[in-house]
């Protein structure tokens, strides 16, 4: 009964170690108050316009133009980008599309979410979403799974008129994610994230700066933890007590007291 009561004690000990890992799966924005939010936007992947996720960033342009974003992904997330665009009552009807790359420029697909919309002449605002796929901590080099590091947003008009060419138009995007936590780790991590420059950075000089400067709040995860080691520690625990009291149901009640020792 006393190591039952140990290990009693030790599973409610763990179970209160797992909550703090279950509140952490509910989203929170990760921006920091010293970061400034950008009003314009890049031309290019390398002039993207860095925000952290969290916060809304602004940028006027004009149509035909391609517009730049870039923000940081960690492993467990599961990003959300939304863009509000207001444009002129004079075009004559426009599509936009929202297109998300990672680290590597590679095309990342939208789990739902409308990418692709169509403006009717007269319409004044458009709304577009894309809803990413968990990042994953490692991946096979053959697969397009999304990796820690850094993402690109590209917002276009596609197949302008050239009626439309030239028209002002401005923008709204706001970078969101959910924490997946365990139910999305895997085995294994990057020895580090798609970040441009960032090797180059740590093996010439660290006093340089990286060609992107944002990271996640509480840095980038390390891959290996998550909270799929507390549920199996618990397991593992409840497994003990099972075996216990399967032991205490099938061993009887040991020597009766009428049977002698040396019987």
């Amino acid at each position: 009964m006393r190591v039952t009561r140990v290990l009693s004690a030790a599973l409610l000990a763990l179970g209160l170690a797992a909550a703090p890992a279950v509140a952490d799966s509910t989203p929170s924005p990760s921006a920091s108050g010293d970061v400034k939010v950008p009003v314009s936007a890049g031309t290019s992947f390398r002039t993207a316009a860095e925000i952290e996720q969290g916060r809304t960033a602004t940028a006027s342009g004009s149509t035909g133009d391609y517009m730049y974003w870039s923000f940081p992904a960690d492993a467990g997330q599961r990003p959300t980008v939304k863009t509000t665009l207001k444009l002129p009552q004079a075009h004559t009807g426009q599509t936009w599309q929202l297109d998300v790359y990672d680290g590597l420029r590679r095309r990342q697909a939208c789990q739902y979410g409308a990418q692709t919309r169509t403006a009717a002449p007269g319409t004044g605002s458009l709304e577009l979403a894309c809803v990413l796929r968990t990042v994953r901590s490692w991946s096979e080099p053959w697969a397009n799974d999304p990796l820690p590091g850094t993402y690109y947003v590209r917002l276009t008009t596609v197949g302008v008129k050239t009626a439309d060419l030239g028209l002002p138009v401005s923008a709204e995007l706001r970078v969101d994610s959910k924490e997946i936590g365990g139910a999305a780790a895997v085995d294994g991590s990057l020895s580090e994230p798609l970040v441009p420059g960032i090797s180059v950075t740590k093996a010439e000089d660290d006093s340089k700066a990286s060609l992107f400067s944002l990271e996640p709040e509480d840095g980038w995860a390390s891959g290996w933890w998550s909270s799929r080691w507390v549920w199996t520690g618990i397991g593992a625990m409840l497994a003990a007590l099972a075996g216990i009291w399967g032991y205490t149901l099938t061993r009887g009640s040991g020597r009766p007291t009428r049977v002698p020792p040396g019987a």
